[in-house]
């Protein structure tokens, strides 16, 4: 039987938190034995920006039932003023500082970033799950990705890259994990939405690295797994392609090869989580993680609505 599409929206949601909290550990714990004790022993499995942000994205898509960029915006600050010991990175606060002593648009705000070139870093899509999972099954769901990544992210590539990621979960959320996983042509279908070539190329090369197995280690240096989008997307959705029957497996693949490690676990658990449902997240690390509650009830309006 096709798994229940709510499990589907709660493991997204969930899947994508715990990825972002485990991830943050394995800057400290970087051998998977080490990680998984500490997992264990700790009490509280907190996230940082990266689901502080995805929080706020999918508060305001209930309150608006689309993209509002301004409401977004308006949003991510108040959350951040907030809580603003989440590990922000530079870019947002000083968007909300532009628009706020400036009076322009957080667009014209991000925008202005980088000598007005705008960020491509992986900030647009480490928070994409609550936009995969709402808007999935919609002909403009790469649209709605890329205008909600220009409330801080303007850069094409940053846009880009969000779409894909939210594109990714999406297509996962629509596939029945008891049968077998359509690798050519879930790969082909972000092959062909990416609209830049630093995307589009990367997307062909997990592919490649995927069909001749290529070990993680290989993958990761070749790939990249930096904060820039071009790198740590792409090898987030790695992760999942090489352990699409395990969210555990594809989680210790996305945080423990190094780089930026907490958005690489947000990144992928999302996918994973879409993919195989709440079920699949042991129960242990659900029950551990910071605001599971709030969380959860977020992905559950988000599928009823």
């Amino acid at each position: 039987m096709p798994l229940d599409l709510k499990s589907k929206f709660v493991g997204a949601m969930i899947g994508s938190a715990l990825g972002d909290a485990i991830g943050e550990l394995a800057f400290r714990y970087s051998r998977e034995d080490a990680l998984v004790q500490i997992i264990d022993r700790t009490t509280v499995l907190r996230y940082t920006d990266d689901t502080a942000m995805a929080i706020g994205l999918a508060e305001s898509l209930l309150e608006k039932g689309d993209i509002d960029q301004e409401h977004i915006g308006e949003t991510f600050r108040r959350n951040f003023l907030r809580e603003p010991w989440r590990g922000y990175a530079p870019g947002p606060p000083k968007v909300f500082d532009l628009v706020s002593r400036q009076k322009i648009t957080y667009k014209e705000a991000a925008q202005s970033l980088f000598g007005g070139q705008g960020s491509f870093g992986n900030g647009s899509a480490m928070r994409i799950v609550p936009v995969g999972i709402f808007f999935h099954g919609k002909p403009d769901i790469l649209e709605k990705a890329k205008l909600s990544a220009e409330v801080t992210h303007a850069h094409p590539i940053g846009r880009d890259g969000a779409a894909i990621q939210a594109l990714a979960i999406a297509k996962a959320l629509e596939l029945d994990p008891s049968k077998p996983f359509p690798l050519s042509s879930f790969i082909e279908s972000l092959i062909e939405a990416a609209e830049t070539g630093e995307i589009r190329n990367k997307m062909a090369f997990i592919k490649e690295l995927i069909t001749k197995g290529s070990q993680p280690s290989d993958a990761a240096s070749k790939i990249g797994r930096s904060v820039a989008i071009h790198e740590s997307m792409p090898f987030a959705v790695y992760a999942f392609l090489r352990h699409t029957d395990s969210y555990k497996n594809c989680l210790m693949c996305a945080v423990l090869n190094g780089g930026d490690r907490d958005t690489l676990g947000a990144m992928a658990g999302a996918i994973s989580g879409a993919y195989l449902g709440i079920d699949a997240i042991p129960t242990t690390w659900i029950s551990k993680l910071e605001n599971r509650p709030y969380i959860e009830q977020l992905a559950l309006q988000l599928y009823n609505a």
